[in-house]
């Protein structure tokens, strides 16, 4: 019962965030300052996983790769799939659950316990739309570029580490990086991308924004937040896989 009740006011939450902005000018802003946070305060993490991801890939499949019956080239195939298809959007994004979700919990639960939020309504303010629909938008825009620039990053990552443990040459890597590509993955990545940015956004806002109490509940907020916001991705990630695929 309680899983509907939560369903039920997210629902109402983020239909609530669609009315007309008191200033726009002052949105706009908002939504500029969450484009910077969490762009910069996500980039450092998300390029040192990607290339460590790419490099582990690179590392682990020419370990199991021990036949010589099977061309080197095949060791670029399996790491740019794998890189793409999973690592880059699932991995890095359930990061950022814990980097990006943790902050957006917290800073709306500690404007929920400090009444700022109540006195944003009293001002005749949409809390909603001011405080959670710039965060939203702000993710699903900044995420996906994240993402994009992991998988660049674990590619390259992944052709670092065979030059310099001589497992395959670079120019062996790029071959293997051409061979059987299929362009749909990257279009199925943008998809994965952009759900989980609205579910990383959505879902910590939510619990943010109804928490109640003071700094203990805040704190146990901002960790529901990020396991839920984890749960909920790995389920999406496995109904797109099984929609799309």
């Amino acid at each position: 019962m309680n899983f509907f009740t939560e369903l039920g006011r997210y629902v109402l939450m983020l239909k609530g965030m669609f009315s007309k902005p008191e200033n726009p000018k002052l949105y706009w802003k908002e939504f500029m300052h969450q484009c910077s946070e969490i762009s910069m305060g996500a980039l450092p993490i998300v390029c040192i996983i990607s290339v460590f991801m790419g490099a582990v890939s690179t590392v682990q499949t020419a370990y199991q790769l021990i036949s010589p019956l099977i061309p080197k080239t095949t060791i670029a195939q399996i790491v740019r799939d794998t890189v793409i298809l999973e690592f880059a959007p699932t991995l890095v994004c359930i990061v950022l659950a814990g980097v990006i979700g943790s902050k957006i919990a917290s800073e709306l639960g500690n404007m929920r316990v400090s009444e700022q939020i109540d006195a944003l309504e009293i001002m005749g303010i949409n809390s909603k739309t001011f405080l959670i629909l710039p965060k939203i938008v702000a993710a699903v825009i900044v995420i996906p570029m994240l993402i994009i620039l992991s998988m660049v990053l674990g590619i390259w990552g992944g052709r670092l580490a065979g030059d310099l443990s001589n497992i395959l040459s670079s120019a062996t890597y790029d071959i293997g990086l051409m061979q059987n590509f299929i362009p749909f993955n990257v279009f199925f990545v943008l998809v994965k991308a952009y759900t989980f940015a609205f579910i990383i956004s959505s879902v910590s806002a939510f619990y943010g924004y109804y928490v109640k109490g003071g700094a203990l509940e805040i704190g146990k907020s901002s960790t529901k937040s990020v396991v839920v916001s984890c749960v909920v991705i790995l389920l999406a990630d496995y109904i797109l896989a099984a929609l799309l695929l």
